[in-house]
């Protein structure tokens, strides 16, 4: 064959796709079965952190629970999965495997959600956590938050797949995750979520009654899907959470 012809860089080019293709799809078939054990890791990760389980040092960076130990520490402080769908709440020990995104699109269509709610303990002290699923500047965030029964933020955890890295993808950096602590999903007897406000004023975050916290610089849109983020998945939750303050 004439190599110098079009055809054959065509020809040559087909093969090419088809081999490489084959070789991807089955080192993916391989590892599938690790990168969900993975993704299970990761998330069992991310619940735990947003309730303070986790190997952070002062002054430090993020750090989780080594996957080598994570699930017996998920089982260890997560005292019970609910799912709540409609008026009904079941146990269910698989419920943080469930993918909220596919859970607000049934929402948005008017169908009724299987919402995902993990009880934890640590120190005596309860936490109730719920995951979190919005949109940032160019793609998808999402994340965990825990509450007492008071209604009052005793940490979160939140990431992205892709934000501006240095802007909007210090989402889920410790100094702007810390700041959520203390601040409350109320404001008086409404629930309002938690503001990331751009001219808060509060560099500190010292007050813990406004419902805000500062605002990362240069990253307004990502700030504000995080908010949005916050109070769509606050709601969701309300009759529950009602429930818990009443009880």
């Amino acid at each position: 064959m004439n190599t110098d012809k079009n055809v054959y860089t065509v020809i040559f080019a087909g093969i090419m796709v088809v081999v490489v293709g084959s070789v991807l799809a089955f080192v993916a078939s391989g590892l599938s079965s690790r990168i969900k054990e993975n993704e299970r890791f990761e998330k069992q990760q991310n619940i735990l952190y947003a309730m303070g389980v986790n190997e952070n040092v002062e002054d430090g960076g993020v750090s989780f629970i080594g996957t080598d130990v994570v699930e017996d520490e998920f089982s260890k402080y997560i005292k019970k999965q609910l799912v709540i769908k409609g008026d009904s709440v079941i146990d269910n020990n698989e419920a943080y495997l469930i993918d909220m995104k596919r859970q607000l699109a049934l929402y948005k269509k008017g169908e009724t959600p299987e919402l995902p709610l993990f009880i934890g303990e640590k120190d005596n002290k309860i936490y109730y956590i719920i995951p979190m699923y919005g949109k940032g500047l160019w793609d998808a965030i999402w994340g965990f938050v825990a509450l007492d029964d008071k209604m009052v933020v005793q940490g979160v955890f939140f990431d992205h797949k892709g934000e501006t890295p240095g802007l909007g993808a210090n989402i889920n950096q410790r100094y702007f995750m810390d700041d959520f602590t203390g601040e409350s999903i109320m404001q008086d007897t409404r629930y309002s979520g938690i503001s990331v406000a751009k001219g808060n004023n509060d560099p500190l975050n010292e007050r813990k009654d406004d419902n805000k916290v500062d605002a990362l610089a240069g990253a307004t849109i990502t700030g504000n899907g995080v908010s949005a983020m916050i109070l769509e998945s606050v709601n969701l939750y309300k009759d529950y959470l009602t429930k818990l303050r009443k009880s």
